[in-house]
């Protein structure tokens, strides 16, 4: 068993997470261990109490207490990913270079793994090697059933310039959605604040948004600012319409949140959109029935970035799902109709 160890962060872990830089430093510390160390103040950065989740920044001091030599089982090898699931990851990239792979997240396949989910982009990673000695990894992520661009990192030196980036909220990423009714006005803007519902799993299980008015952000315990910029491209009467969404902030669930605290969930959101009967806002509940799909219409349409390296601007643009592409041949509408900043008004 070690001691009690001092270790000043370096350079080259700017930005990275506590708990995962513990583990590379020590693989046998399970995420059990190091979230109890937490818990009691015996892991410090800084000598302040800290979470597993802390951003670590050059020249930080960690104190690690006494590491058994042996705590934790050893690790379980890397899961075998089948033929059809690697064919599958590789065919969803969208652009790749060096440090970066963006890829297309198909909807309904998890970015990381949690309650039941063994097969996720992060697990598939493996396959998107394309040579490198270290599997890519994920700098951010999209919801289960959000589809669309989403990044990975292929070296360190990207990872944390993307976290950064992402963290100071240096990039842009326009999403789409179909929504219930038509929102207006045509542009404009959600300020809407967002808590966490109470009484939910540990883990996330079942974790639902509650939007909070400004004037009761300062009333409100936990409630965290969500600013959103929408803008209607396309609508069918008044029944549905084609809206872009550009999230300010990355707030858990806030684009779905947002839309459905205006009146105009996202079709196929049974978590904020609820049936026709529930719906109580201006549009038609989370369905609109017919041959349009049940699935969410949500898709992270573009992100535009500075590359960490080359420190050239970037835009990488998904296609729409299946689901999503069929909705649209069937309400009329093609992917070439929506302009490439529909917010510039805005500017």
């Amino acid at each position: 068993m070690s001691g009690v160890q001092m270790i000043t962060v370096a350079a080259e872990d700017e930005g990275q997470r506590l708990d995962r830089w513990l583990r590379r430093l020590f693989p046998q510390v399970t995420q059990g261990r190091i979230e109890k160390m937490c818990r009691k103040g015996d892991l410090r950065v800084d000598k302040g109490r800290v979470k597993s989740a802390h951003r670590l920044a050059a020249g930080m001091v960690v104190r690690v207490p006494p590491i058994p030599d042996g705590e934790a089982k050893p690790p379980k090898p890397a899961t075998e990913i089948s033929e059809a699931d690697r064919r599958m990851i590789q065919s969803c990239v969208l652009w790749k270079d060096d440090h970066i792979i963006a890829l297309n997240k198909p909807p309904g396949l998890p970015t990381q793994g949690g309650s039941k989910q063994t097969r996720h982009v992060d697990g598939l990673s493996e396959a998107l090697r394309f040579g490198s000695e270290q599997k890519p990894r994920l700098v951010h992520r999209l919801d289960k059933d959000t589809s669309g661009v989403l990044l990975l990192a292929r070296t360190r030196e990207a990872a944390q310039g993307l976290t950064a980036a992402l963290r100071h909220r240096e990039t842009r990423k326009i999403y789409w959605a179909l929504v219930a009714g038509v929102p207006t006005p045509y542009l404009g803007e959600i300020r809407f604040g967002l808590v966490k519902a109470p009484g939910h799993g540990k883990s996330g299980e079942g974790e639902k948004m509650i939007a909070v008015h400004p004037r009761e952000m300062d009333h409100t315990p936990g409630a965290k600012r969500a600013h959103t910029l929408y803008a209607t491209l396309y609508r069918v009467a008044s029944r549905a319409a084609w809206v872009a969404m550009e999230p300010l902030t990355g707030r858990t669930h806030q684009l779905r949140a947002h839309m459905a605290e205006i009146g105009h969930p996202i079709i196929g959101d049974g978590k904020y959109g609820g049936s026709g009967q529930e719906n109580l806002g201006d549009g038609w509940g989370a369905q609109l029935g017919g041959v349009i799909s049940k699935k969410l219409h949500l898709h992270a349409r573009s992100m535009t970035f500075l590359h960490p390296v080359t420190k050239r601007p970037v835009t990488v643009t998904a296609p729409l799902p299946d689901h999503m592409a069929d909705s649209w041949e069937t309400l009329g509408w093609t992917e070439d109709l929506a302009a490439d900043d529909p917010f510039e008004a805005l500017r």
